[in-house]
């Protein structure tokens, strides 16, 4: 099958996602792999761009990683989801996988300390990508495949992957968008508008309200992401919604009038946006002499005053109030619900049947924005495309949500309040995004190719907070800081004293909380080390640690009976390791692929994993290697070995061999780790978790103490 794509024509990029449905298995198959591959070179078109290899290793901004990194990103995504799913069993290249893992959304447990990375060469990664390319092609034509495709099969994880391909096709552009321009080719694949029509005045359309259905069902016919499922009812008030889209002619009356330079327009988060870039227009503009110059994605142009501005919310909002004052009215930005009602108002089909001709989407017609008045959807224009459309709404979980347990940290990060959702998708915008379905939020100071229209209407309501939404956070909140029940012991502050204990003769320096869940063991441990890392999976854990951190307190729910719950509330003044908490740093990470770096740790304490890793024996093989001489490795597990986690062929006990001889865990663990380690000692420790006011889980852990020969 070619995997070429035509660069004649922007026609040939025109391509909708598969749906989950159909009648024929094989012809699904050869409809996913053609996706998948359009996706993928797609992808690396964007990369033709550069004029030489060494753009990989520019930044495009400050806070990202060189664009070597969201080259090889997409591609080991593909390895890692398919491995945490027992899906494929073996990996590629472990290093690149570990390398190219995470780092995109300036989260305090993205690595962006240059110094931990030694990153390869462009041909290394595009070996590794064609590597990759063959390897999903040979899954999707492979692996079991039903009708409809259900998120519990295999085929789910691998339109995860087209999807989360696409996702980066779009925002890479925006960072192409902030290298050097010398730094780029126009390889005559992504043409721009040559238009630029008479700027019209913007004008306020009445939206009548009306009854808002947020979240899809689960019976949906295509991919969703975790945050698109679930259910909310809206009753939107009527309200007034600009015409246009905000255009560069009408920003600039912003900028002209000083709107940069009075802090009466910036809030808190705002000024301290200005302070840090010092910046007096958008970011996409040039000064030029008494003018300003556009930057497109491959290059500057005279200024498009008709095209929509690029702005993050920070500066939409801003623009709202400098409005408001000036016409002594109430401007703000669109609601999330608020936009579904312009969608609903307007009729427009969803995808599959949405129709990517009327809109500037979907890289249909350009590689750009085009004039605010050139797509109608009625009197309104540009409801879906020419760029996204910051919303007042908080990125937040609908109603049932559940992650996916293949990419648990795809939303629930954003889910902090410090991320604002865009609807309606931009000239970029592609696959899963081109529905109204889709949730994507950025952090409010990031640019995307987004820009805003405002409204006028009823003040929005405050927003819940993730920890009283999430139940198994709050579940894990619970077990970690809450009471302790039936005179158990708290079993994350008993881990962390028996480790202390145990390594008592020697140097506490360093140590490494693996599955540090809700991070309670990592700050007991940073009492007494000099420093602690807490790694976990599982980015809805570490982000409770985080917050304890940064601002002393986290909110969380207790079930009761029924639908009745009880708010808590974490406060580390209550806590004897107030003092300690920012000894402790928080790392996203799989304990089976960690990054080279994590190394050199007097004790790595690995509290209830093992039997809970894809495969374990890929940790504690070469767990030695990042532990100092004499250090102590301490293990703690119940043993509950589960399909579910852990494929029988790589448990590591709980099972008869060819012989019929009963192994337990305890014989497979020595099998690994007494070539480097002495068993020092074991112990059990309960501990109990409480799921109800009725129901609690009372486990018995085994703790195992070794020290490094």
């Amino acid at each position: 099958m070619s995997h070429n794509i035509d660069a004649t024509s922007m026609q040939t990029l025109h391509i909708l996602p598969p749906t989950l449905e159909g009648e024929s298995i094989e012809k699904k198959r050869e409809e996913i792999r053609k996706y998948f591959h359009h996706t993928y070179t797609f992808f690396e078109k964007l990369f033709e761009c550069f004029k030489d290899d060494d753009v990989f290793y520019l930044k495009s901004e400050p806070t990202r990683h060189p664009m070597i990194f969201y080259f090889g990103h997409t591609a080991t995504f593909f390895i890692n989801k398919l491995m945490v799913s027992n899906i494929i069993h073996e990996r590629l290249n472990p290093e690149f996988e570990a390398m190219f893992a995470v780092g995109v959304d300036e989260m305090n447990w993205d690595d962006m300390n240059s110094s931990n990375y030694t990153w390869p060469s462009v041909a290394q990664v595009r070996k590794y990508r064609d590597e990759l390319r063959k390897k999903v092609d040979s899954l999707i034509m492979e692996l079991p495949l039903t009708l409809p495709i259900k998120e519990e099969d295999p085929m789910w994880v691998i339109l995860m992957g087209i999807e989360h391909e696409r996702i980066h096709i779009e925002t890479s552009s925006v960072l192409h968008r902030q290298l050097p321009l010398d730094k780029l080719n126009d390889c005559g694949f992504f043409p721009r508008c040559s238009e630029d029509a008479p700027v019209l005045k913007n004008e306020m359309v009445l939206i009548e309200g009306g009854l808002i259905h947020l979240g899809k069902d689960k019976k949906h016919c295509l991919y969703g992401w975790d945050n698109e499922y679930g259910k909310r009812k809206i009753d939107v008030q009527s309200f007034s919604a600009s015409k246009f889209l905000v255009s560069n002619a009408e920003f600039l009356d912003f900028v002209q009038e000083g709107g940069y330079e009075n802090r009466d327009f910036w809030d808190k988060e705002g000024l301290e946006f200005l302070e840090s870039r010092n910046i007096k227009y958008p970011p996409f503009w040039r000064k030029d002499k008494n003018d300003f110059k556009y930057r497109a994605m491959l290059e500057e142009i005279n200024m498009p005053l008709s095209w929509p501005v690029d702005v993050n919310y920070l500066e939409a909002k801003a623009f709202c109030l400098w409005k408001s004052k000036k016409e002594n009215k109430n401007y703000r930005l669109l609601s999330e619900p608020e936009w579904y009602r312009l969608y609903q108002r307007a009729g427009i089909k969803d995808v599959p049947e949405f129709d990517d001709r009327k809109a500037n989407i979907n890289f249909r017609y350009w590689a750009s924005s085009c004039p605010v008045n050139h797509f109608a959807f009625g009197d309104i224009y540009d409801v879906m495309g020419n760029v996204w459309q910051w919303t007042e709404s908080h990125m937040d979980a609908l109603d049932g949500f559940k992650v996916h347990p293949a990419y648990d940290d795809f939303s629930v990060p954003t889910f902090d309040g410090k991320h604002n959702i865009m609807k309606g998708g931009s000239w970029a915008t592609n696959g899963n995004a081109l529905m109204k379905h889709s949730r994507y939020a950025f952090r409010r100071h990031l640019y995307q190719h987004a820009g805003f229209r405002y409204v006028i209407g009823k003040e929005l309501e405050k927003e819940e907070n993730i920890y009283e939404t999430d139940e198994l956070v709050s579940q894990y909140c619970d077990f970690q800081y809450g009471e302790n029940n039936f005179a158990v012991e708290n079993f994350a502050k008993a881990c962390a004293l028996k480790a202390i204990e145990y390594t008592k003769d020697i140097h506490q320096g360093s140590a490494l909380d693996l599955g540090c869940a809700t991070g309670r063991t990592s700050f007991e441990l940073a009492k007494t080390f000099d420093k602690v890392t807490g790694i976990d999976f599982s980015v809805r854990f570490i982000q409770v640690g985080v917050e304890l951190q940064k601002h002393g307190k986290v909110a969380y729910i207790q079930k009761g009976e029924g639908d009745l719950k009880q708010r808590f509330e974490i406060n580390v003044q209550d806590y004897d390791f107030k003092n300690d908490v920012n000894k402790v740093e928080f790392w996203q990470g799989d304990a089976c692929n960690l990054k080279a770096h994590f190394k050199n740790y007097d004790l790595i304490m690995a509290t209830n994993l093992i039997d809970r890793l894809y495969e374990p024996k890929l940790f504690l093989a070469k767990v030695h290697e990042r532990i100092n001489e004499k250090g102590y490795l301490i293990l703690t597990s119940p043993y509950t070995w589960l399909e579910e986690y852990t494929k029988k062929e790589f448990w590591l006990g709980g099972y008869k061999d060819a012989k019929g001889n009963e192994v337990s865990t305890l014989e497979g663990l020595k099998n690994i780790l007494e070539e480097n380690f002495e068993l020092i000692n074991t112990e059990d420790l309960a501990f109990v978790i409480r799921e109800t006011p009725r129901k609690y889980q009372h486990t018995i852990a085994q703790l195992s103490v070794w020290r490094k020969k």
